[in-house]
């Protein structure tokens, strides 16, 4: 069975990602990340995908109801 392309999940999967790298960079020394960075990093990218999500799935539906 194949799947629709989702690229708000896409998008919120490679920002968490981003944020991991981060974390983890922090973490190992690499670089010092204050801790406030995470939160607009997360809050955005998830609010960008959720905007995303909501523009591909209008754009499925009305292309569904006009076919």
């Amino acid at each position: 069975m194949r799947h629709d392309f989702s690229p708000g999940r896409l998008l919120a999967g490679l920002v968490l990602m981003v944020t991991a790298v981060v974390y983890f960079g922090d973490a190992g020394g690499a670089w010092d990340t204050p801790w406030f960075v995470v939160i607009p990093l997360v809050c955005g990218g998830l609010g960008l995908a959720g905007a995303v999500g909501t523009v591909t799935h209008s754009l499925r539906t009305r292309r569904r109801d006009s076919v």
